[in-house]
């Protein structure tokens, strides 16, 4: 059986490598730390394509140690412990763990002991954050990577790679007059990349030339599966979302029926809509937070094929509400600052004064109580004085946060510029 094109062109060494030259370019630091042999254990976050799985193959090969590797959507901790036994009977070995996200905490706890023996090198793959999906005694233990997508120059030299792989393996001389079609193709994923180039090549007769045309006529005849393994399965629910962000329950219904046609993850769906309560309509209508997440401990109880009734209720309950990102750009600003400013100390009116030490030196002083005044408010300074009168939380526009600004600005007008 021929492999793939993307597993016939798998570099097997670092120069071979496209792209992540901030990581692995002369003198980066994920490259010295190979080339020195001493690597630690490390999270690869990056979207799909990107070679995550063929840089943990090309640290094994660099290494000469026992390579290990599991994937988190069919493993389990049976399956970790048997390879920290060979590990621990042999030298350190690396353990790859692919989808390492979909590993629950139990699964991941398994890989704490062995990790910090040094039993193990882990390198996990994730496409996901992993500050959200890998658990924090782990994490802590592990250096996070991040993987970014190809730009237009990789993908022109992968494309050049298909070229001469085919020319000298397969005998075939193939013309390309345009890239354009394949680079949007490929949406800088060197696998959907290759696997594109497969395809069109695979159907271009006698005429052995390439142009936007045919890739585009081509392509939309045969990606139209949703694989919910495979890279289609974030295009899917990336078109899932923005629909439901542009306010169309139509769209947002149908990409919701071809996750639920393949047996998409139930909670993947659910998870990705209670997200989406809070990012993308948050203070416009704060009751959609509540229904996803009913929404998601419903799922979770019932699972197919009922559930596909409540999925649908929720999305199109999200497409059609009010939208609004408010909240979501504060935290996103106020962290932003944070990270600017460092900590600054708390106003000591804000402090609390449990010892009569505290009480002597201030802690308390000049603070007001709210409901000791007219409707419950009476101006203070909440903020750190050195920052006072910063704004974080500007109001959408929509109804609902147009009178919540209303209000602020009657209640802040001497502190805020409303």
């Amino acid at each position: 059986m021929n492999k793939p094109l993307a597993a016939s062109l798998r570099p097997e060494n670092l120069d071979q490598y496209i792209g992540q030259k901030h990581l692995v370019g002369q003198g980066a630091i994920l490259r010295k730390a190979i080339e020195s042999g001493k690597i630690p254990s490390m999270i690869l976050w990056g979207p799909p394509g990107v070679g995550k799985t063929t840089l943990a193959n090309i640290i094994a090969n660099k290494l000469f140690c026992p390579f290990y590797s599991l994937s988190a959507i069919n493993s389990g901790v049976k399956d970790v412990r048997e390879v920290i036994e060979k590990a621990s009977k042999g030298d350190r070995a690396i353990l790859f763990i692919d989808e390492i996200h979909r590993f629950s905490k139990n699964q991941q706890d398994s890989l704490l002991g062995a990790v910090e023996q040094g039993v193990i090198t882990l390198i996990g793959a994730t496409t996901e954050n992993p500050s959200f999906e890998v658990i924090t005694p782990l994490l802590s233990r592990c250096q996070v990577f991040i993987l970014k997508s190809l730009d237009k120059e990789d993908l022109l030299k992968l494309i050049g790679n298909a070229l001469s792989y085919y020319k000298d393996v397969e005998n075939k001389t193939i013309e390309i007059k345009e890239t354009e079609s394949l680079l949007r193709i490929s949406g800088g994923d060197a696998r959907k990349l290759l696997n594109a180039i497969e395809i069109v090549v695979s159907q271009l007769g006698d005429e052995l030339i390439i142009t936007n045309e045919k890739v585009s006529l081509i392509i939309q005849q045969n990606l139209t599966s949703y694989d919910k393994k495979g890279e289609m399965h974030y295009d899917i629910i990336s078109a899932f979302i923005k629909s439901m962000r542009g306010s169309d329950p139509n769209a947002a219904v149908y990409w919701l029926s071809r996750m639920v046609a393949s047996s998409e993850d139930v909670l993947f769906i659910a998870r990705r809509m209670l997200i989406f309560s809070s990012e993308d309509i948050g203070m416009a209508n704060p009751n959609a937070l509540l229904v996803a997440n009913a929404c998601f401990d419903a799922v979770n109880k019932i699972g197919y094929p009922e559930s596909r009734i409540i999925l649908s209720q929720t999305a199109v309950y999200l497409a059609t509400s009010p939208k609004s990102n408010s909240t979501y750009m504060a935290i996103n600003a106020a962290l932003e600052f944070v990270e600017r400013t460092g900590d600054l100390p708390v106003p000591l009116h804000l402090r609390n004064a449990p010892t009569s030490l505290m009480k002597d030196i201030g802690y308390g002083d000049d603070y007001k109580y709210a409901h000791d005044y007219k409707n419950n408010f009476t101006p203070l300074n909440f903020l750190p004085q050195e920052i006072k009168g910063t704004k974080f939380y500007l109001a959408g526009n929509n109804p609902k946060e147009n009178e919540i600004e209303k209000r602020l600005k009657l209640m802040w007008k001497d502190f805020y510029n409303y």
